[in-house]
């Protein structure tokens, strides 16, 4: 009764005060999950060397493709609950939590089977060279073999978040990042693993926190439990999982296929070191686009639910706090960026060259960070509840319709530094176009809002 009045609360308790309970446990999560992240590099660099740092920047599309099939699942299953909360459904709820798992099973051995397979050709494709070609084999061949766990771990994460229970989610996050900094050192230096320590280290956190959530699901006293007859899959139950899901799934695509765009231009026009140098650019940048996302994830089950409650109002409320909290935040990322970009650098490497090009890859590449917040919240938005194609749309429109054809033109113009021009000019336009589709949809959403109320009078 406990976990039930906490979800019916979504849609009666100040949404101010909701978007705090939920946001912040989703914020200090998301933030410890960029710095776990952060950490695996810190300690590469400074261990390992510069050419570490560089073979690790050419796995990102890699992880980004795992991601995506993780975030296909989570996401649309988490979304799904929510609306099915918010219904006061709580057999489909139990239903869509027993096919994430199956789902997560399945696409977790195939996607990790297959990369294995034909490792060695797709990170040459990724931008890799023979130097920093073993440094990524290394690295994914360990992440590789653990990625079942990790899409397990990510996909129970987001169904707590939608089962009213962020700080378990939160809790969970941060575990796996306090136990991967203890463990990189250990398995980096003082065991001598190099580069595959760290993946050693990051596999070995996600499988005990996914112990834990295991341990969580299997309480009957819960609302939301692993339960017999849940886990034979449901046509209904996977196309909405997916149909909700292909909107992060696409997210994901496009950022793999934009990083490798990059990498390819930072590759051929400035070496390694160019890529190296974004691969930082991207961890710092990570960091604030994280805490964004946990600002989303804040959002997602009070938004989903009152949009499943026809409570349109309080849902287009969530989404203008939401915003205005991810302005804040992209905001203190760009003067970071332009105000102290070397120290931000010499965190992850002594390399001179290293640190001048990654500085000036921070200046140019986060220009116009202060309005991706704004972005990225309204794309969640239209995920959360349910409207996946104008999700996908805006996802495609920044990575796809307008940062690819950017990097076209502008990178054999100016060489490296057209390949770094080109991603905050294609952050303006998509921002621009995202608040276009907004302001159009809150039209609806009032038009819709006035007749309700006109036919309960």
């Amino acid at each position: 009764m406990e976990n039930r009045q906490s979800t019916l609360e979504l849609g009666t308790r100040p949404v101010g005060k909701l978007l705090m309970q939920y946001a912040v446990p989703a914020i200090i999560a998301m933030t410890a999950s960029s710095l776990y992240n952060m950490v695996d590099s810190i300690f590469i660099g400074q261990g390992v060397g510069a050419l570490a740092i560089s073979g690790l920047a050419i796995t990102f599309p890699l992880m980004n493709l795992s991601a995506a099939f993780g975030a296909a699942i989570g996401v649309g299953a988490s979304t799904c609950i929510s609306v099915k909360l918010g219904q006061k459904d709580y057999k489909t709820a139990e239903n869509i939590l027993g096919n994430t798992v199956v789902l997560n099973t399945i696409i977790g051995l195939t996607f990790g089977i297959v990369t294995l397979l034909l490792l060695d050709p797709i990170l040459f494709f990724f931008g890799a060279s023979e130097q920093t070609l073993p440094y990524a084999r290394d690295y994914m061949v360990i992440i590789l073999a653990g990625n079942i766990f990790t899409h397990h771990y990510f996909g129970l994460n987001a169904v707590l978040r939608a089962a009213s229970k962020p700080k378990a989610a939160m809790y969970a996050t941060i575990f796996t990042v306090v136990l991967n900094t203890i463990l990189d050192p250990l398995f980096i230096w003082v065991l001598d693993m190099g580069i595959r320590g760290a993946a050693y280290a990051t596999i070995l956190s996600q499988i005990v926190a996914l112990t834990w959530q295991i341990k969580l699901f299997r309480n009957k006293n819960e609302m939301l439990h692993f339960q017999k007859g849940t886990y034979r899959l449901r046509g209904n139950i996977v196309r909405n999982i997916i149909g909700i899901g292909i909107s992060p799934f696409a997210m994901n695509v496009c950022a793999c296929l934009v990083v490798i765009f990059i990498n390819n231009g930072l590759s051929h026009y400035g070496g390694d070191m160019a890529v190296g140098a974004y691969g930082i650019v991207n961890k710092v940048a990570f960091i604030f686009v994280m805490i964004v996302m946990g600002i989303n994830q804040g959002m997602q089950p009070i938004a989903g639910y009152n949009y499943g409650a026809l409570q349109f109002d309080r849902m287009m409320k969530v989404v203008k706090y939401s915003m205005i909290s991810a302005t804040v935040i992209t905001t203190s990322g760009f003067l970071l960026s332009q105000f102290a970009p070397y120290p931000c650098a010499r965190l992850f490497t002594t390399d001179r060259e290293l640190i001048d090009i990654s500085v000036k890859g921070l200046r140019i590449t986060l220009a116009a960070f202060p309005i991706v917040g704004f972005q990225m919240v309204i794309t969640n938005f239209f995920q959360s509840i349910g409207k996946a194609k104008i999700s996908i749309f805006l996802s495609l429109s920044r990575q796809m319709l307008i940062l690819l054809p950017l990097l076209a033109i502008l990178s054999p113009i100016f060489k490296t530094d057209g390949v770094w021009m080109s991603m905050p000019i294609s952050d303006a336009a998509s921002a621009v176009l995202a608040g276009v589709m907004l302001v159009i949809y809150m039209k609806k959403f009032s038009l819709q809002h006035k007749t309700m109320k006109h036919e309960q009078e």
